[in-house]
């Protein structure tokens, strides 16, 4: 179990035993599914389009996603939310002892995901000092003989990390050097970046034929419960996938493909507006934790996460590492948020801003006073 899962559990749990619990803690929109989905999902099941789906996703879905991304239907596999893609990928991919490098802080699941593949993670840490971006220098030390993939993923969760056409150009130039590493693209947040998005395979065309991009629904459109995410990549690497998902769940639920098609067919308007909204969210959090003392906050680009470090908090507070401030902080004010080293880096923590601004200021209110309060 993840300590995301751990975090929002705990925070769960007080929150049942009578606590005024406020949880931070969850990469999920508070924003309402469209209404246009949720019709098109029950205009599905009245009509009973209720059967087993195709494996590897609806063919109306799956043109729907490859029209969007100028590819073919055979390039693309429809799964169970986006984190199915990439398991399905490292499982069909990885054997024992392969290597996947992955910048430092990475959402937690990429490691264990590889793990379970067999694989193993090959982790480089990306300070903030550095804006929490990879490096063409750092992943040419990273690559060996066993690299497999390079994880990428932007905008990034939980550093809001967003890579620019220039960055990627520098990371193509080294992966042309090393033909057998092959790149996904976890590009779940695309349409909540604060910056301009520009996507790894249409950046980089030349590494085409080793790219995977993953996407999905969850997040741009408020439909994290529907489970529905895809990856976008070289036939025969779709077609692995796809057997692999054959063994563990089969085709996606025909009710959520076609509210997922109403999402991506629909009136887009709401995206910018979405996204507005979280820009104006992200520049009040990250100006509250700033005043905090012992908290430094970067700017995230994008997603809707702030990862300060809080290295002299802890300090402050004699606390041994991020996750027993965390506990602490939880058991005070009963304020949830994941510690640092739960995406490989200690010292930090990520906040969430996908809440109503009252949650948020009520949550950097708690927070504020723990931390004034340490070391008195």
């Amino acid at each position: 179990m993840s300590e995301i899962v751990q975090v929002s559990e705990a925070a769960r749990a007080m929150r049942d035993a009578g606590h005024d619990v406020i949880a931070l803690s969850t990469g999920e929109p508070d924003f309402p599914t469209p209404p246009h989905v949720v019709e098109a999902a029950h205009r599905a099941a009245v009509n009973g389009d209720t059967n087993y789906t195709p494996t590897g996703g609806t063919a109306k879905l799956r043109a729907t996603v490859a029209e969007g991304a100028g590819v073919e239907p055979a390039n693309v596999v429809i799964s169970t939310g986006a984190k199915q893609s990439i398991a399905n990928a490292m499982l069909a991919t990885l054997d024992p002892g392969d290597e996947v490098v992955m910048p430092v802080p990475f959402w937690t699941s990429y490691a264990d995901i590889v793990r379970m593949a067999g694989g193993v993670p090959v982790l480089v840490d990306c300070p903030m000092e550095a804006g929490f971006r990879l490096t063409p220098a750092q992943l040419e030390t990273a690559i060996t003989s066993r690299t497999r993939w390079l994880m990428l993923n932007a905008p990034s969760n939980p550093s809001g990390a967003v890579y620019s056409a220039e960055d990627y150009a520098g990371l193509a130039e080294v992966l042309e050097r090393h033909p057998h590493v092959w790149i996904m693209a976890d590009e779940i947040y695309e349409h909540l970046s604060f910056v301009p998005f520009v996507s790894f395979r249409e950046t980089v065309p030349g590494l085409r034929d080793r790219t995977l991009v993953i996407n999905g629904v969850s997040k741009a459109y408020s439909m994290t419960g529907w489970r529905v995410g895809w990856g976008i990549g070289p036939a025969p690497l779709i077609k692995a996938m796809t057997a692999v998902q054959g063994q563990v769940t089969s085709g996606g639920s025909s009710i959520s493909q076609a509210a997922a098609v109403a999402a991506l067919t629909g009136d887009q308007s709401l995206l910018a507006e979405r996204n507005a909204a979280m820009k104006a969210r992200r520049d009040r959090v990250v100006a509250a934790l700033d005043a905090m003392p012992g908290v430094s906050c970067l700017v995230p680009d994008g997603a809707f996460y702030a990862f300060p470090n809080i290295e002299g908090a802890i300090k402050a507070g004699g606390f041994d590492e991020d996750g027993v401030f965390c506990k602490a902080l939880l058991e005070a004010e009963a304020l949830a948020l994941v510690p640092g080293r739960a995406f490989g880096m200690p010292g930090h923590l990520r906040l969430s801003f996908a809440y109503a601004d009252a949650l948020l200021d009520e949550g950097l209110a708690r927070m504020g006073r723990f931390v004034a309060g340490l070391g008195a």
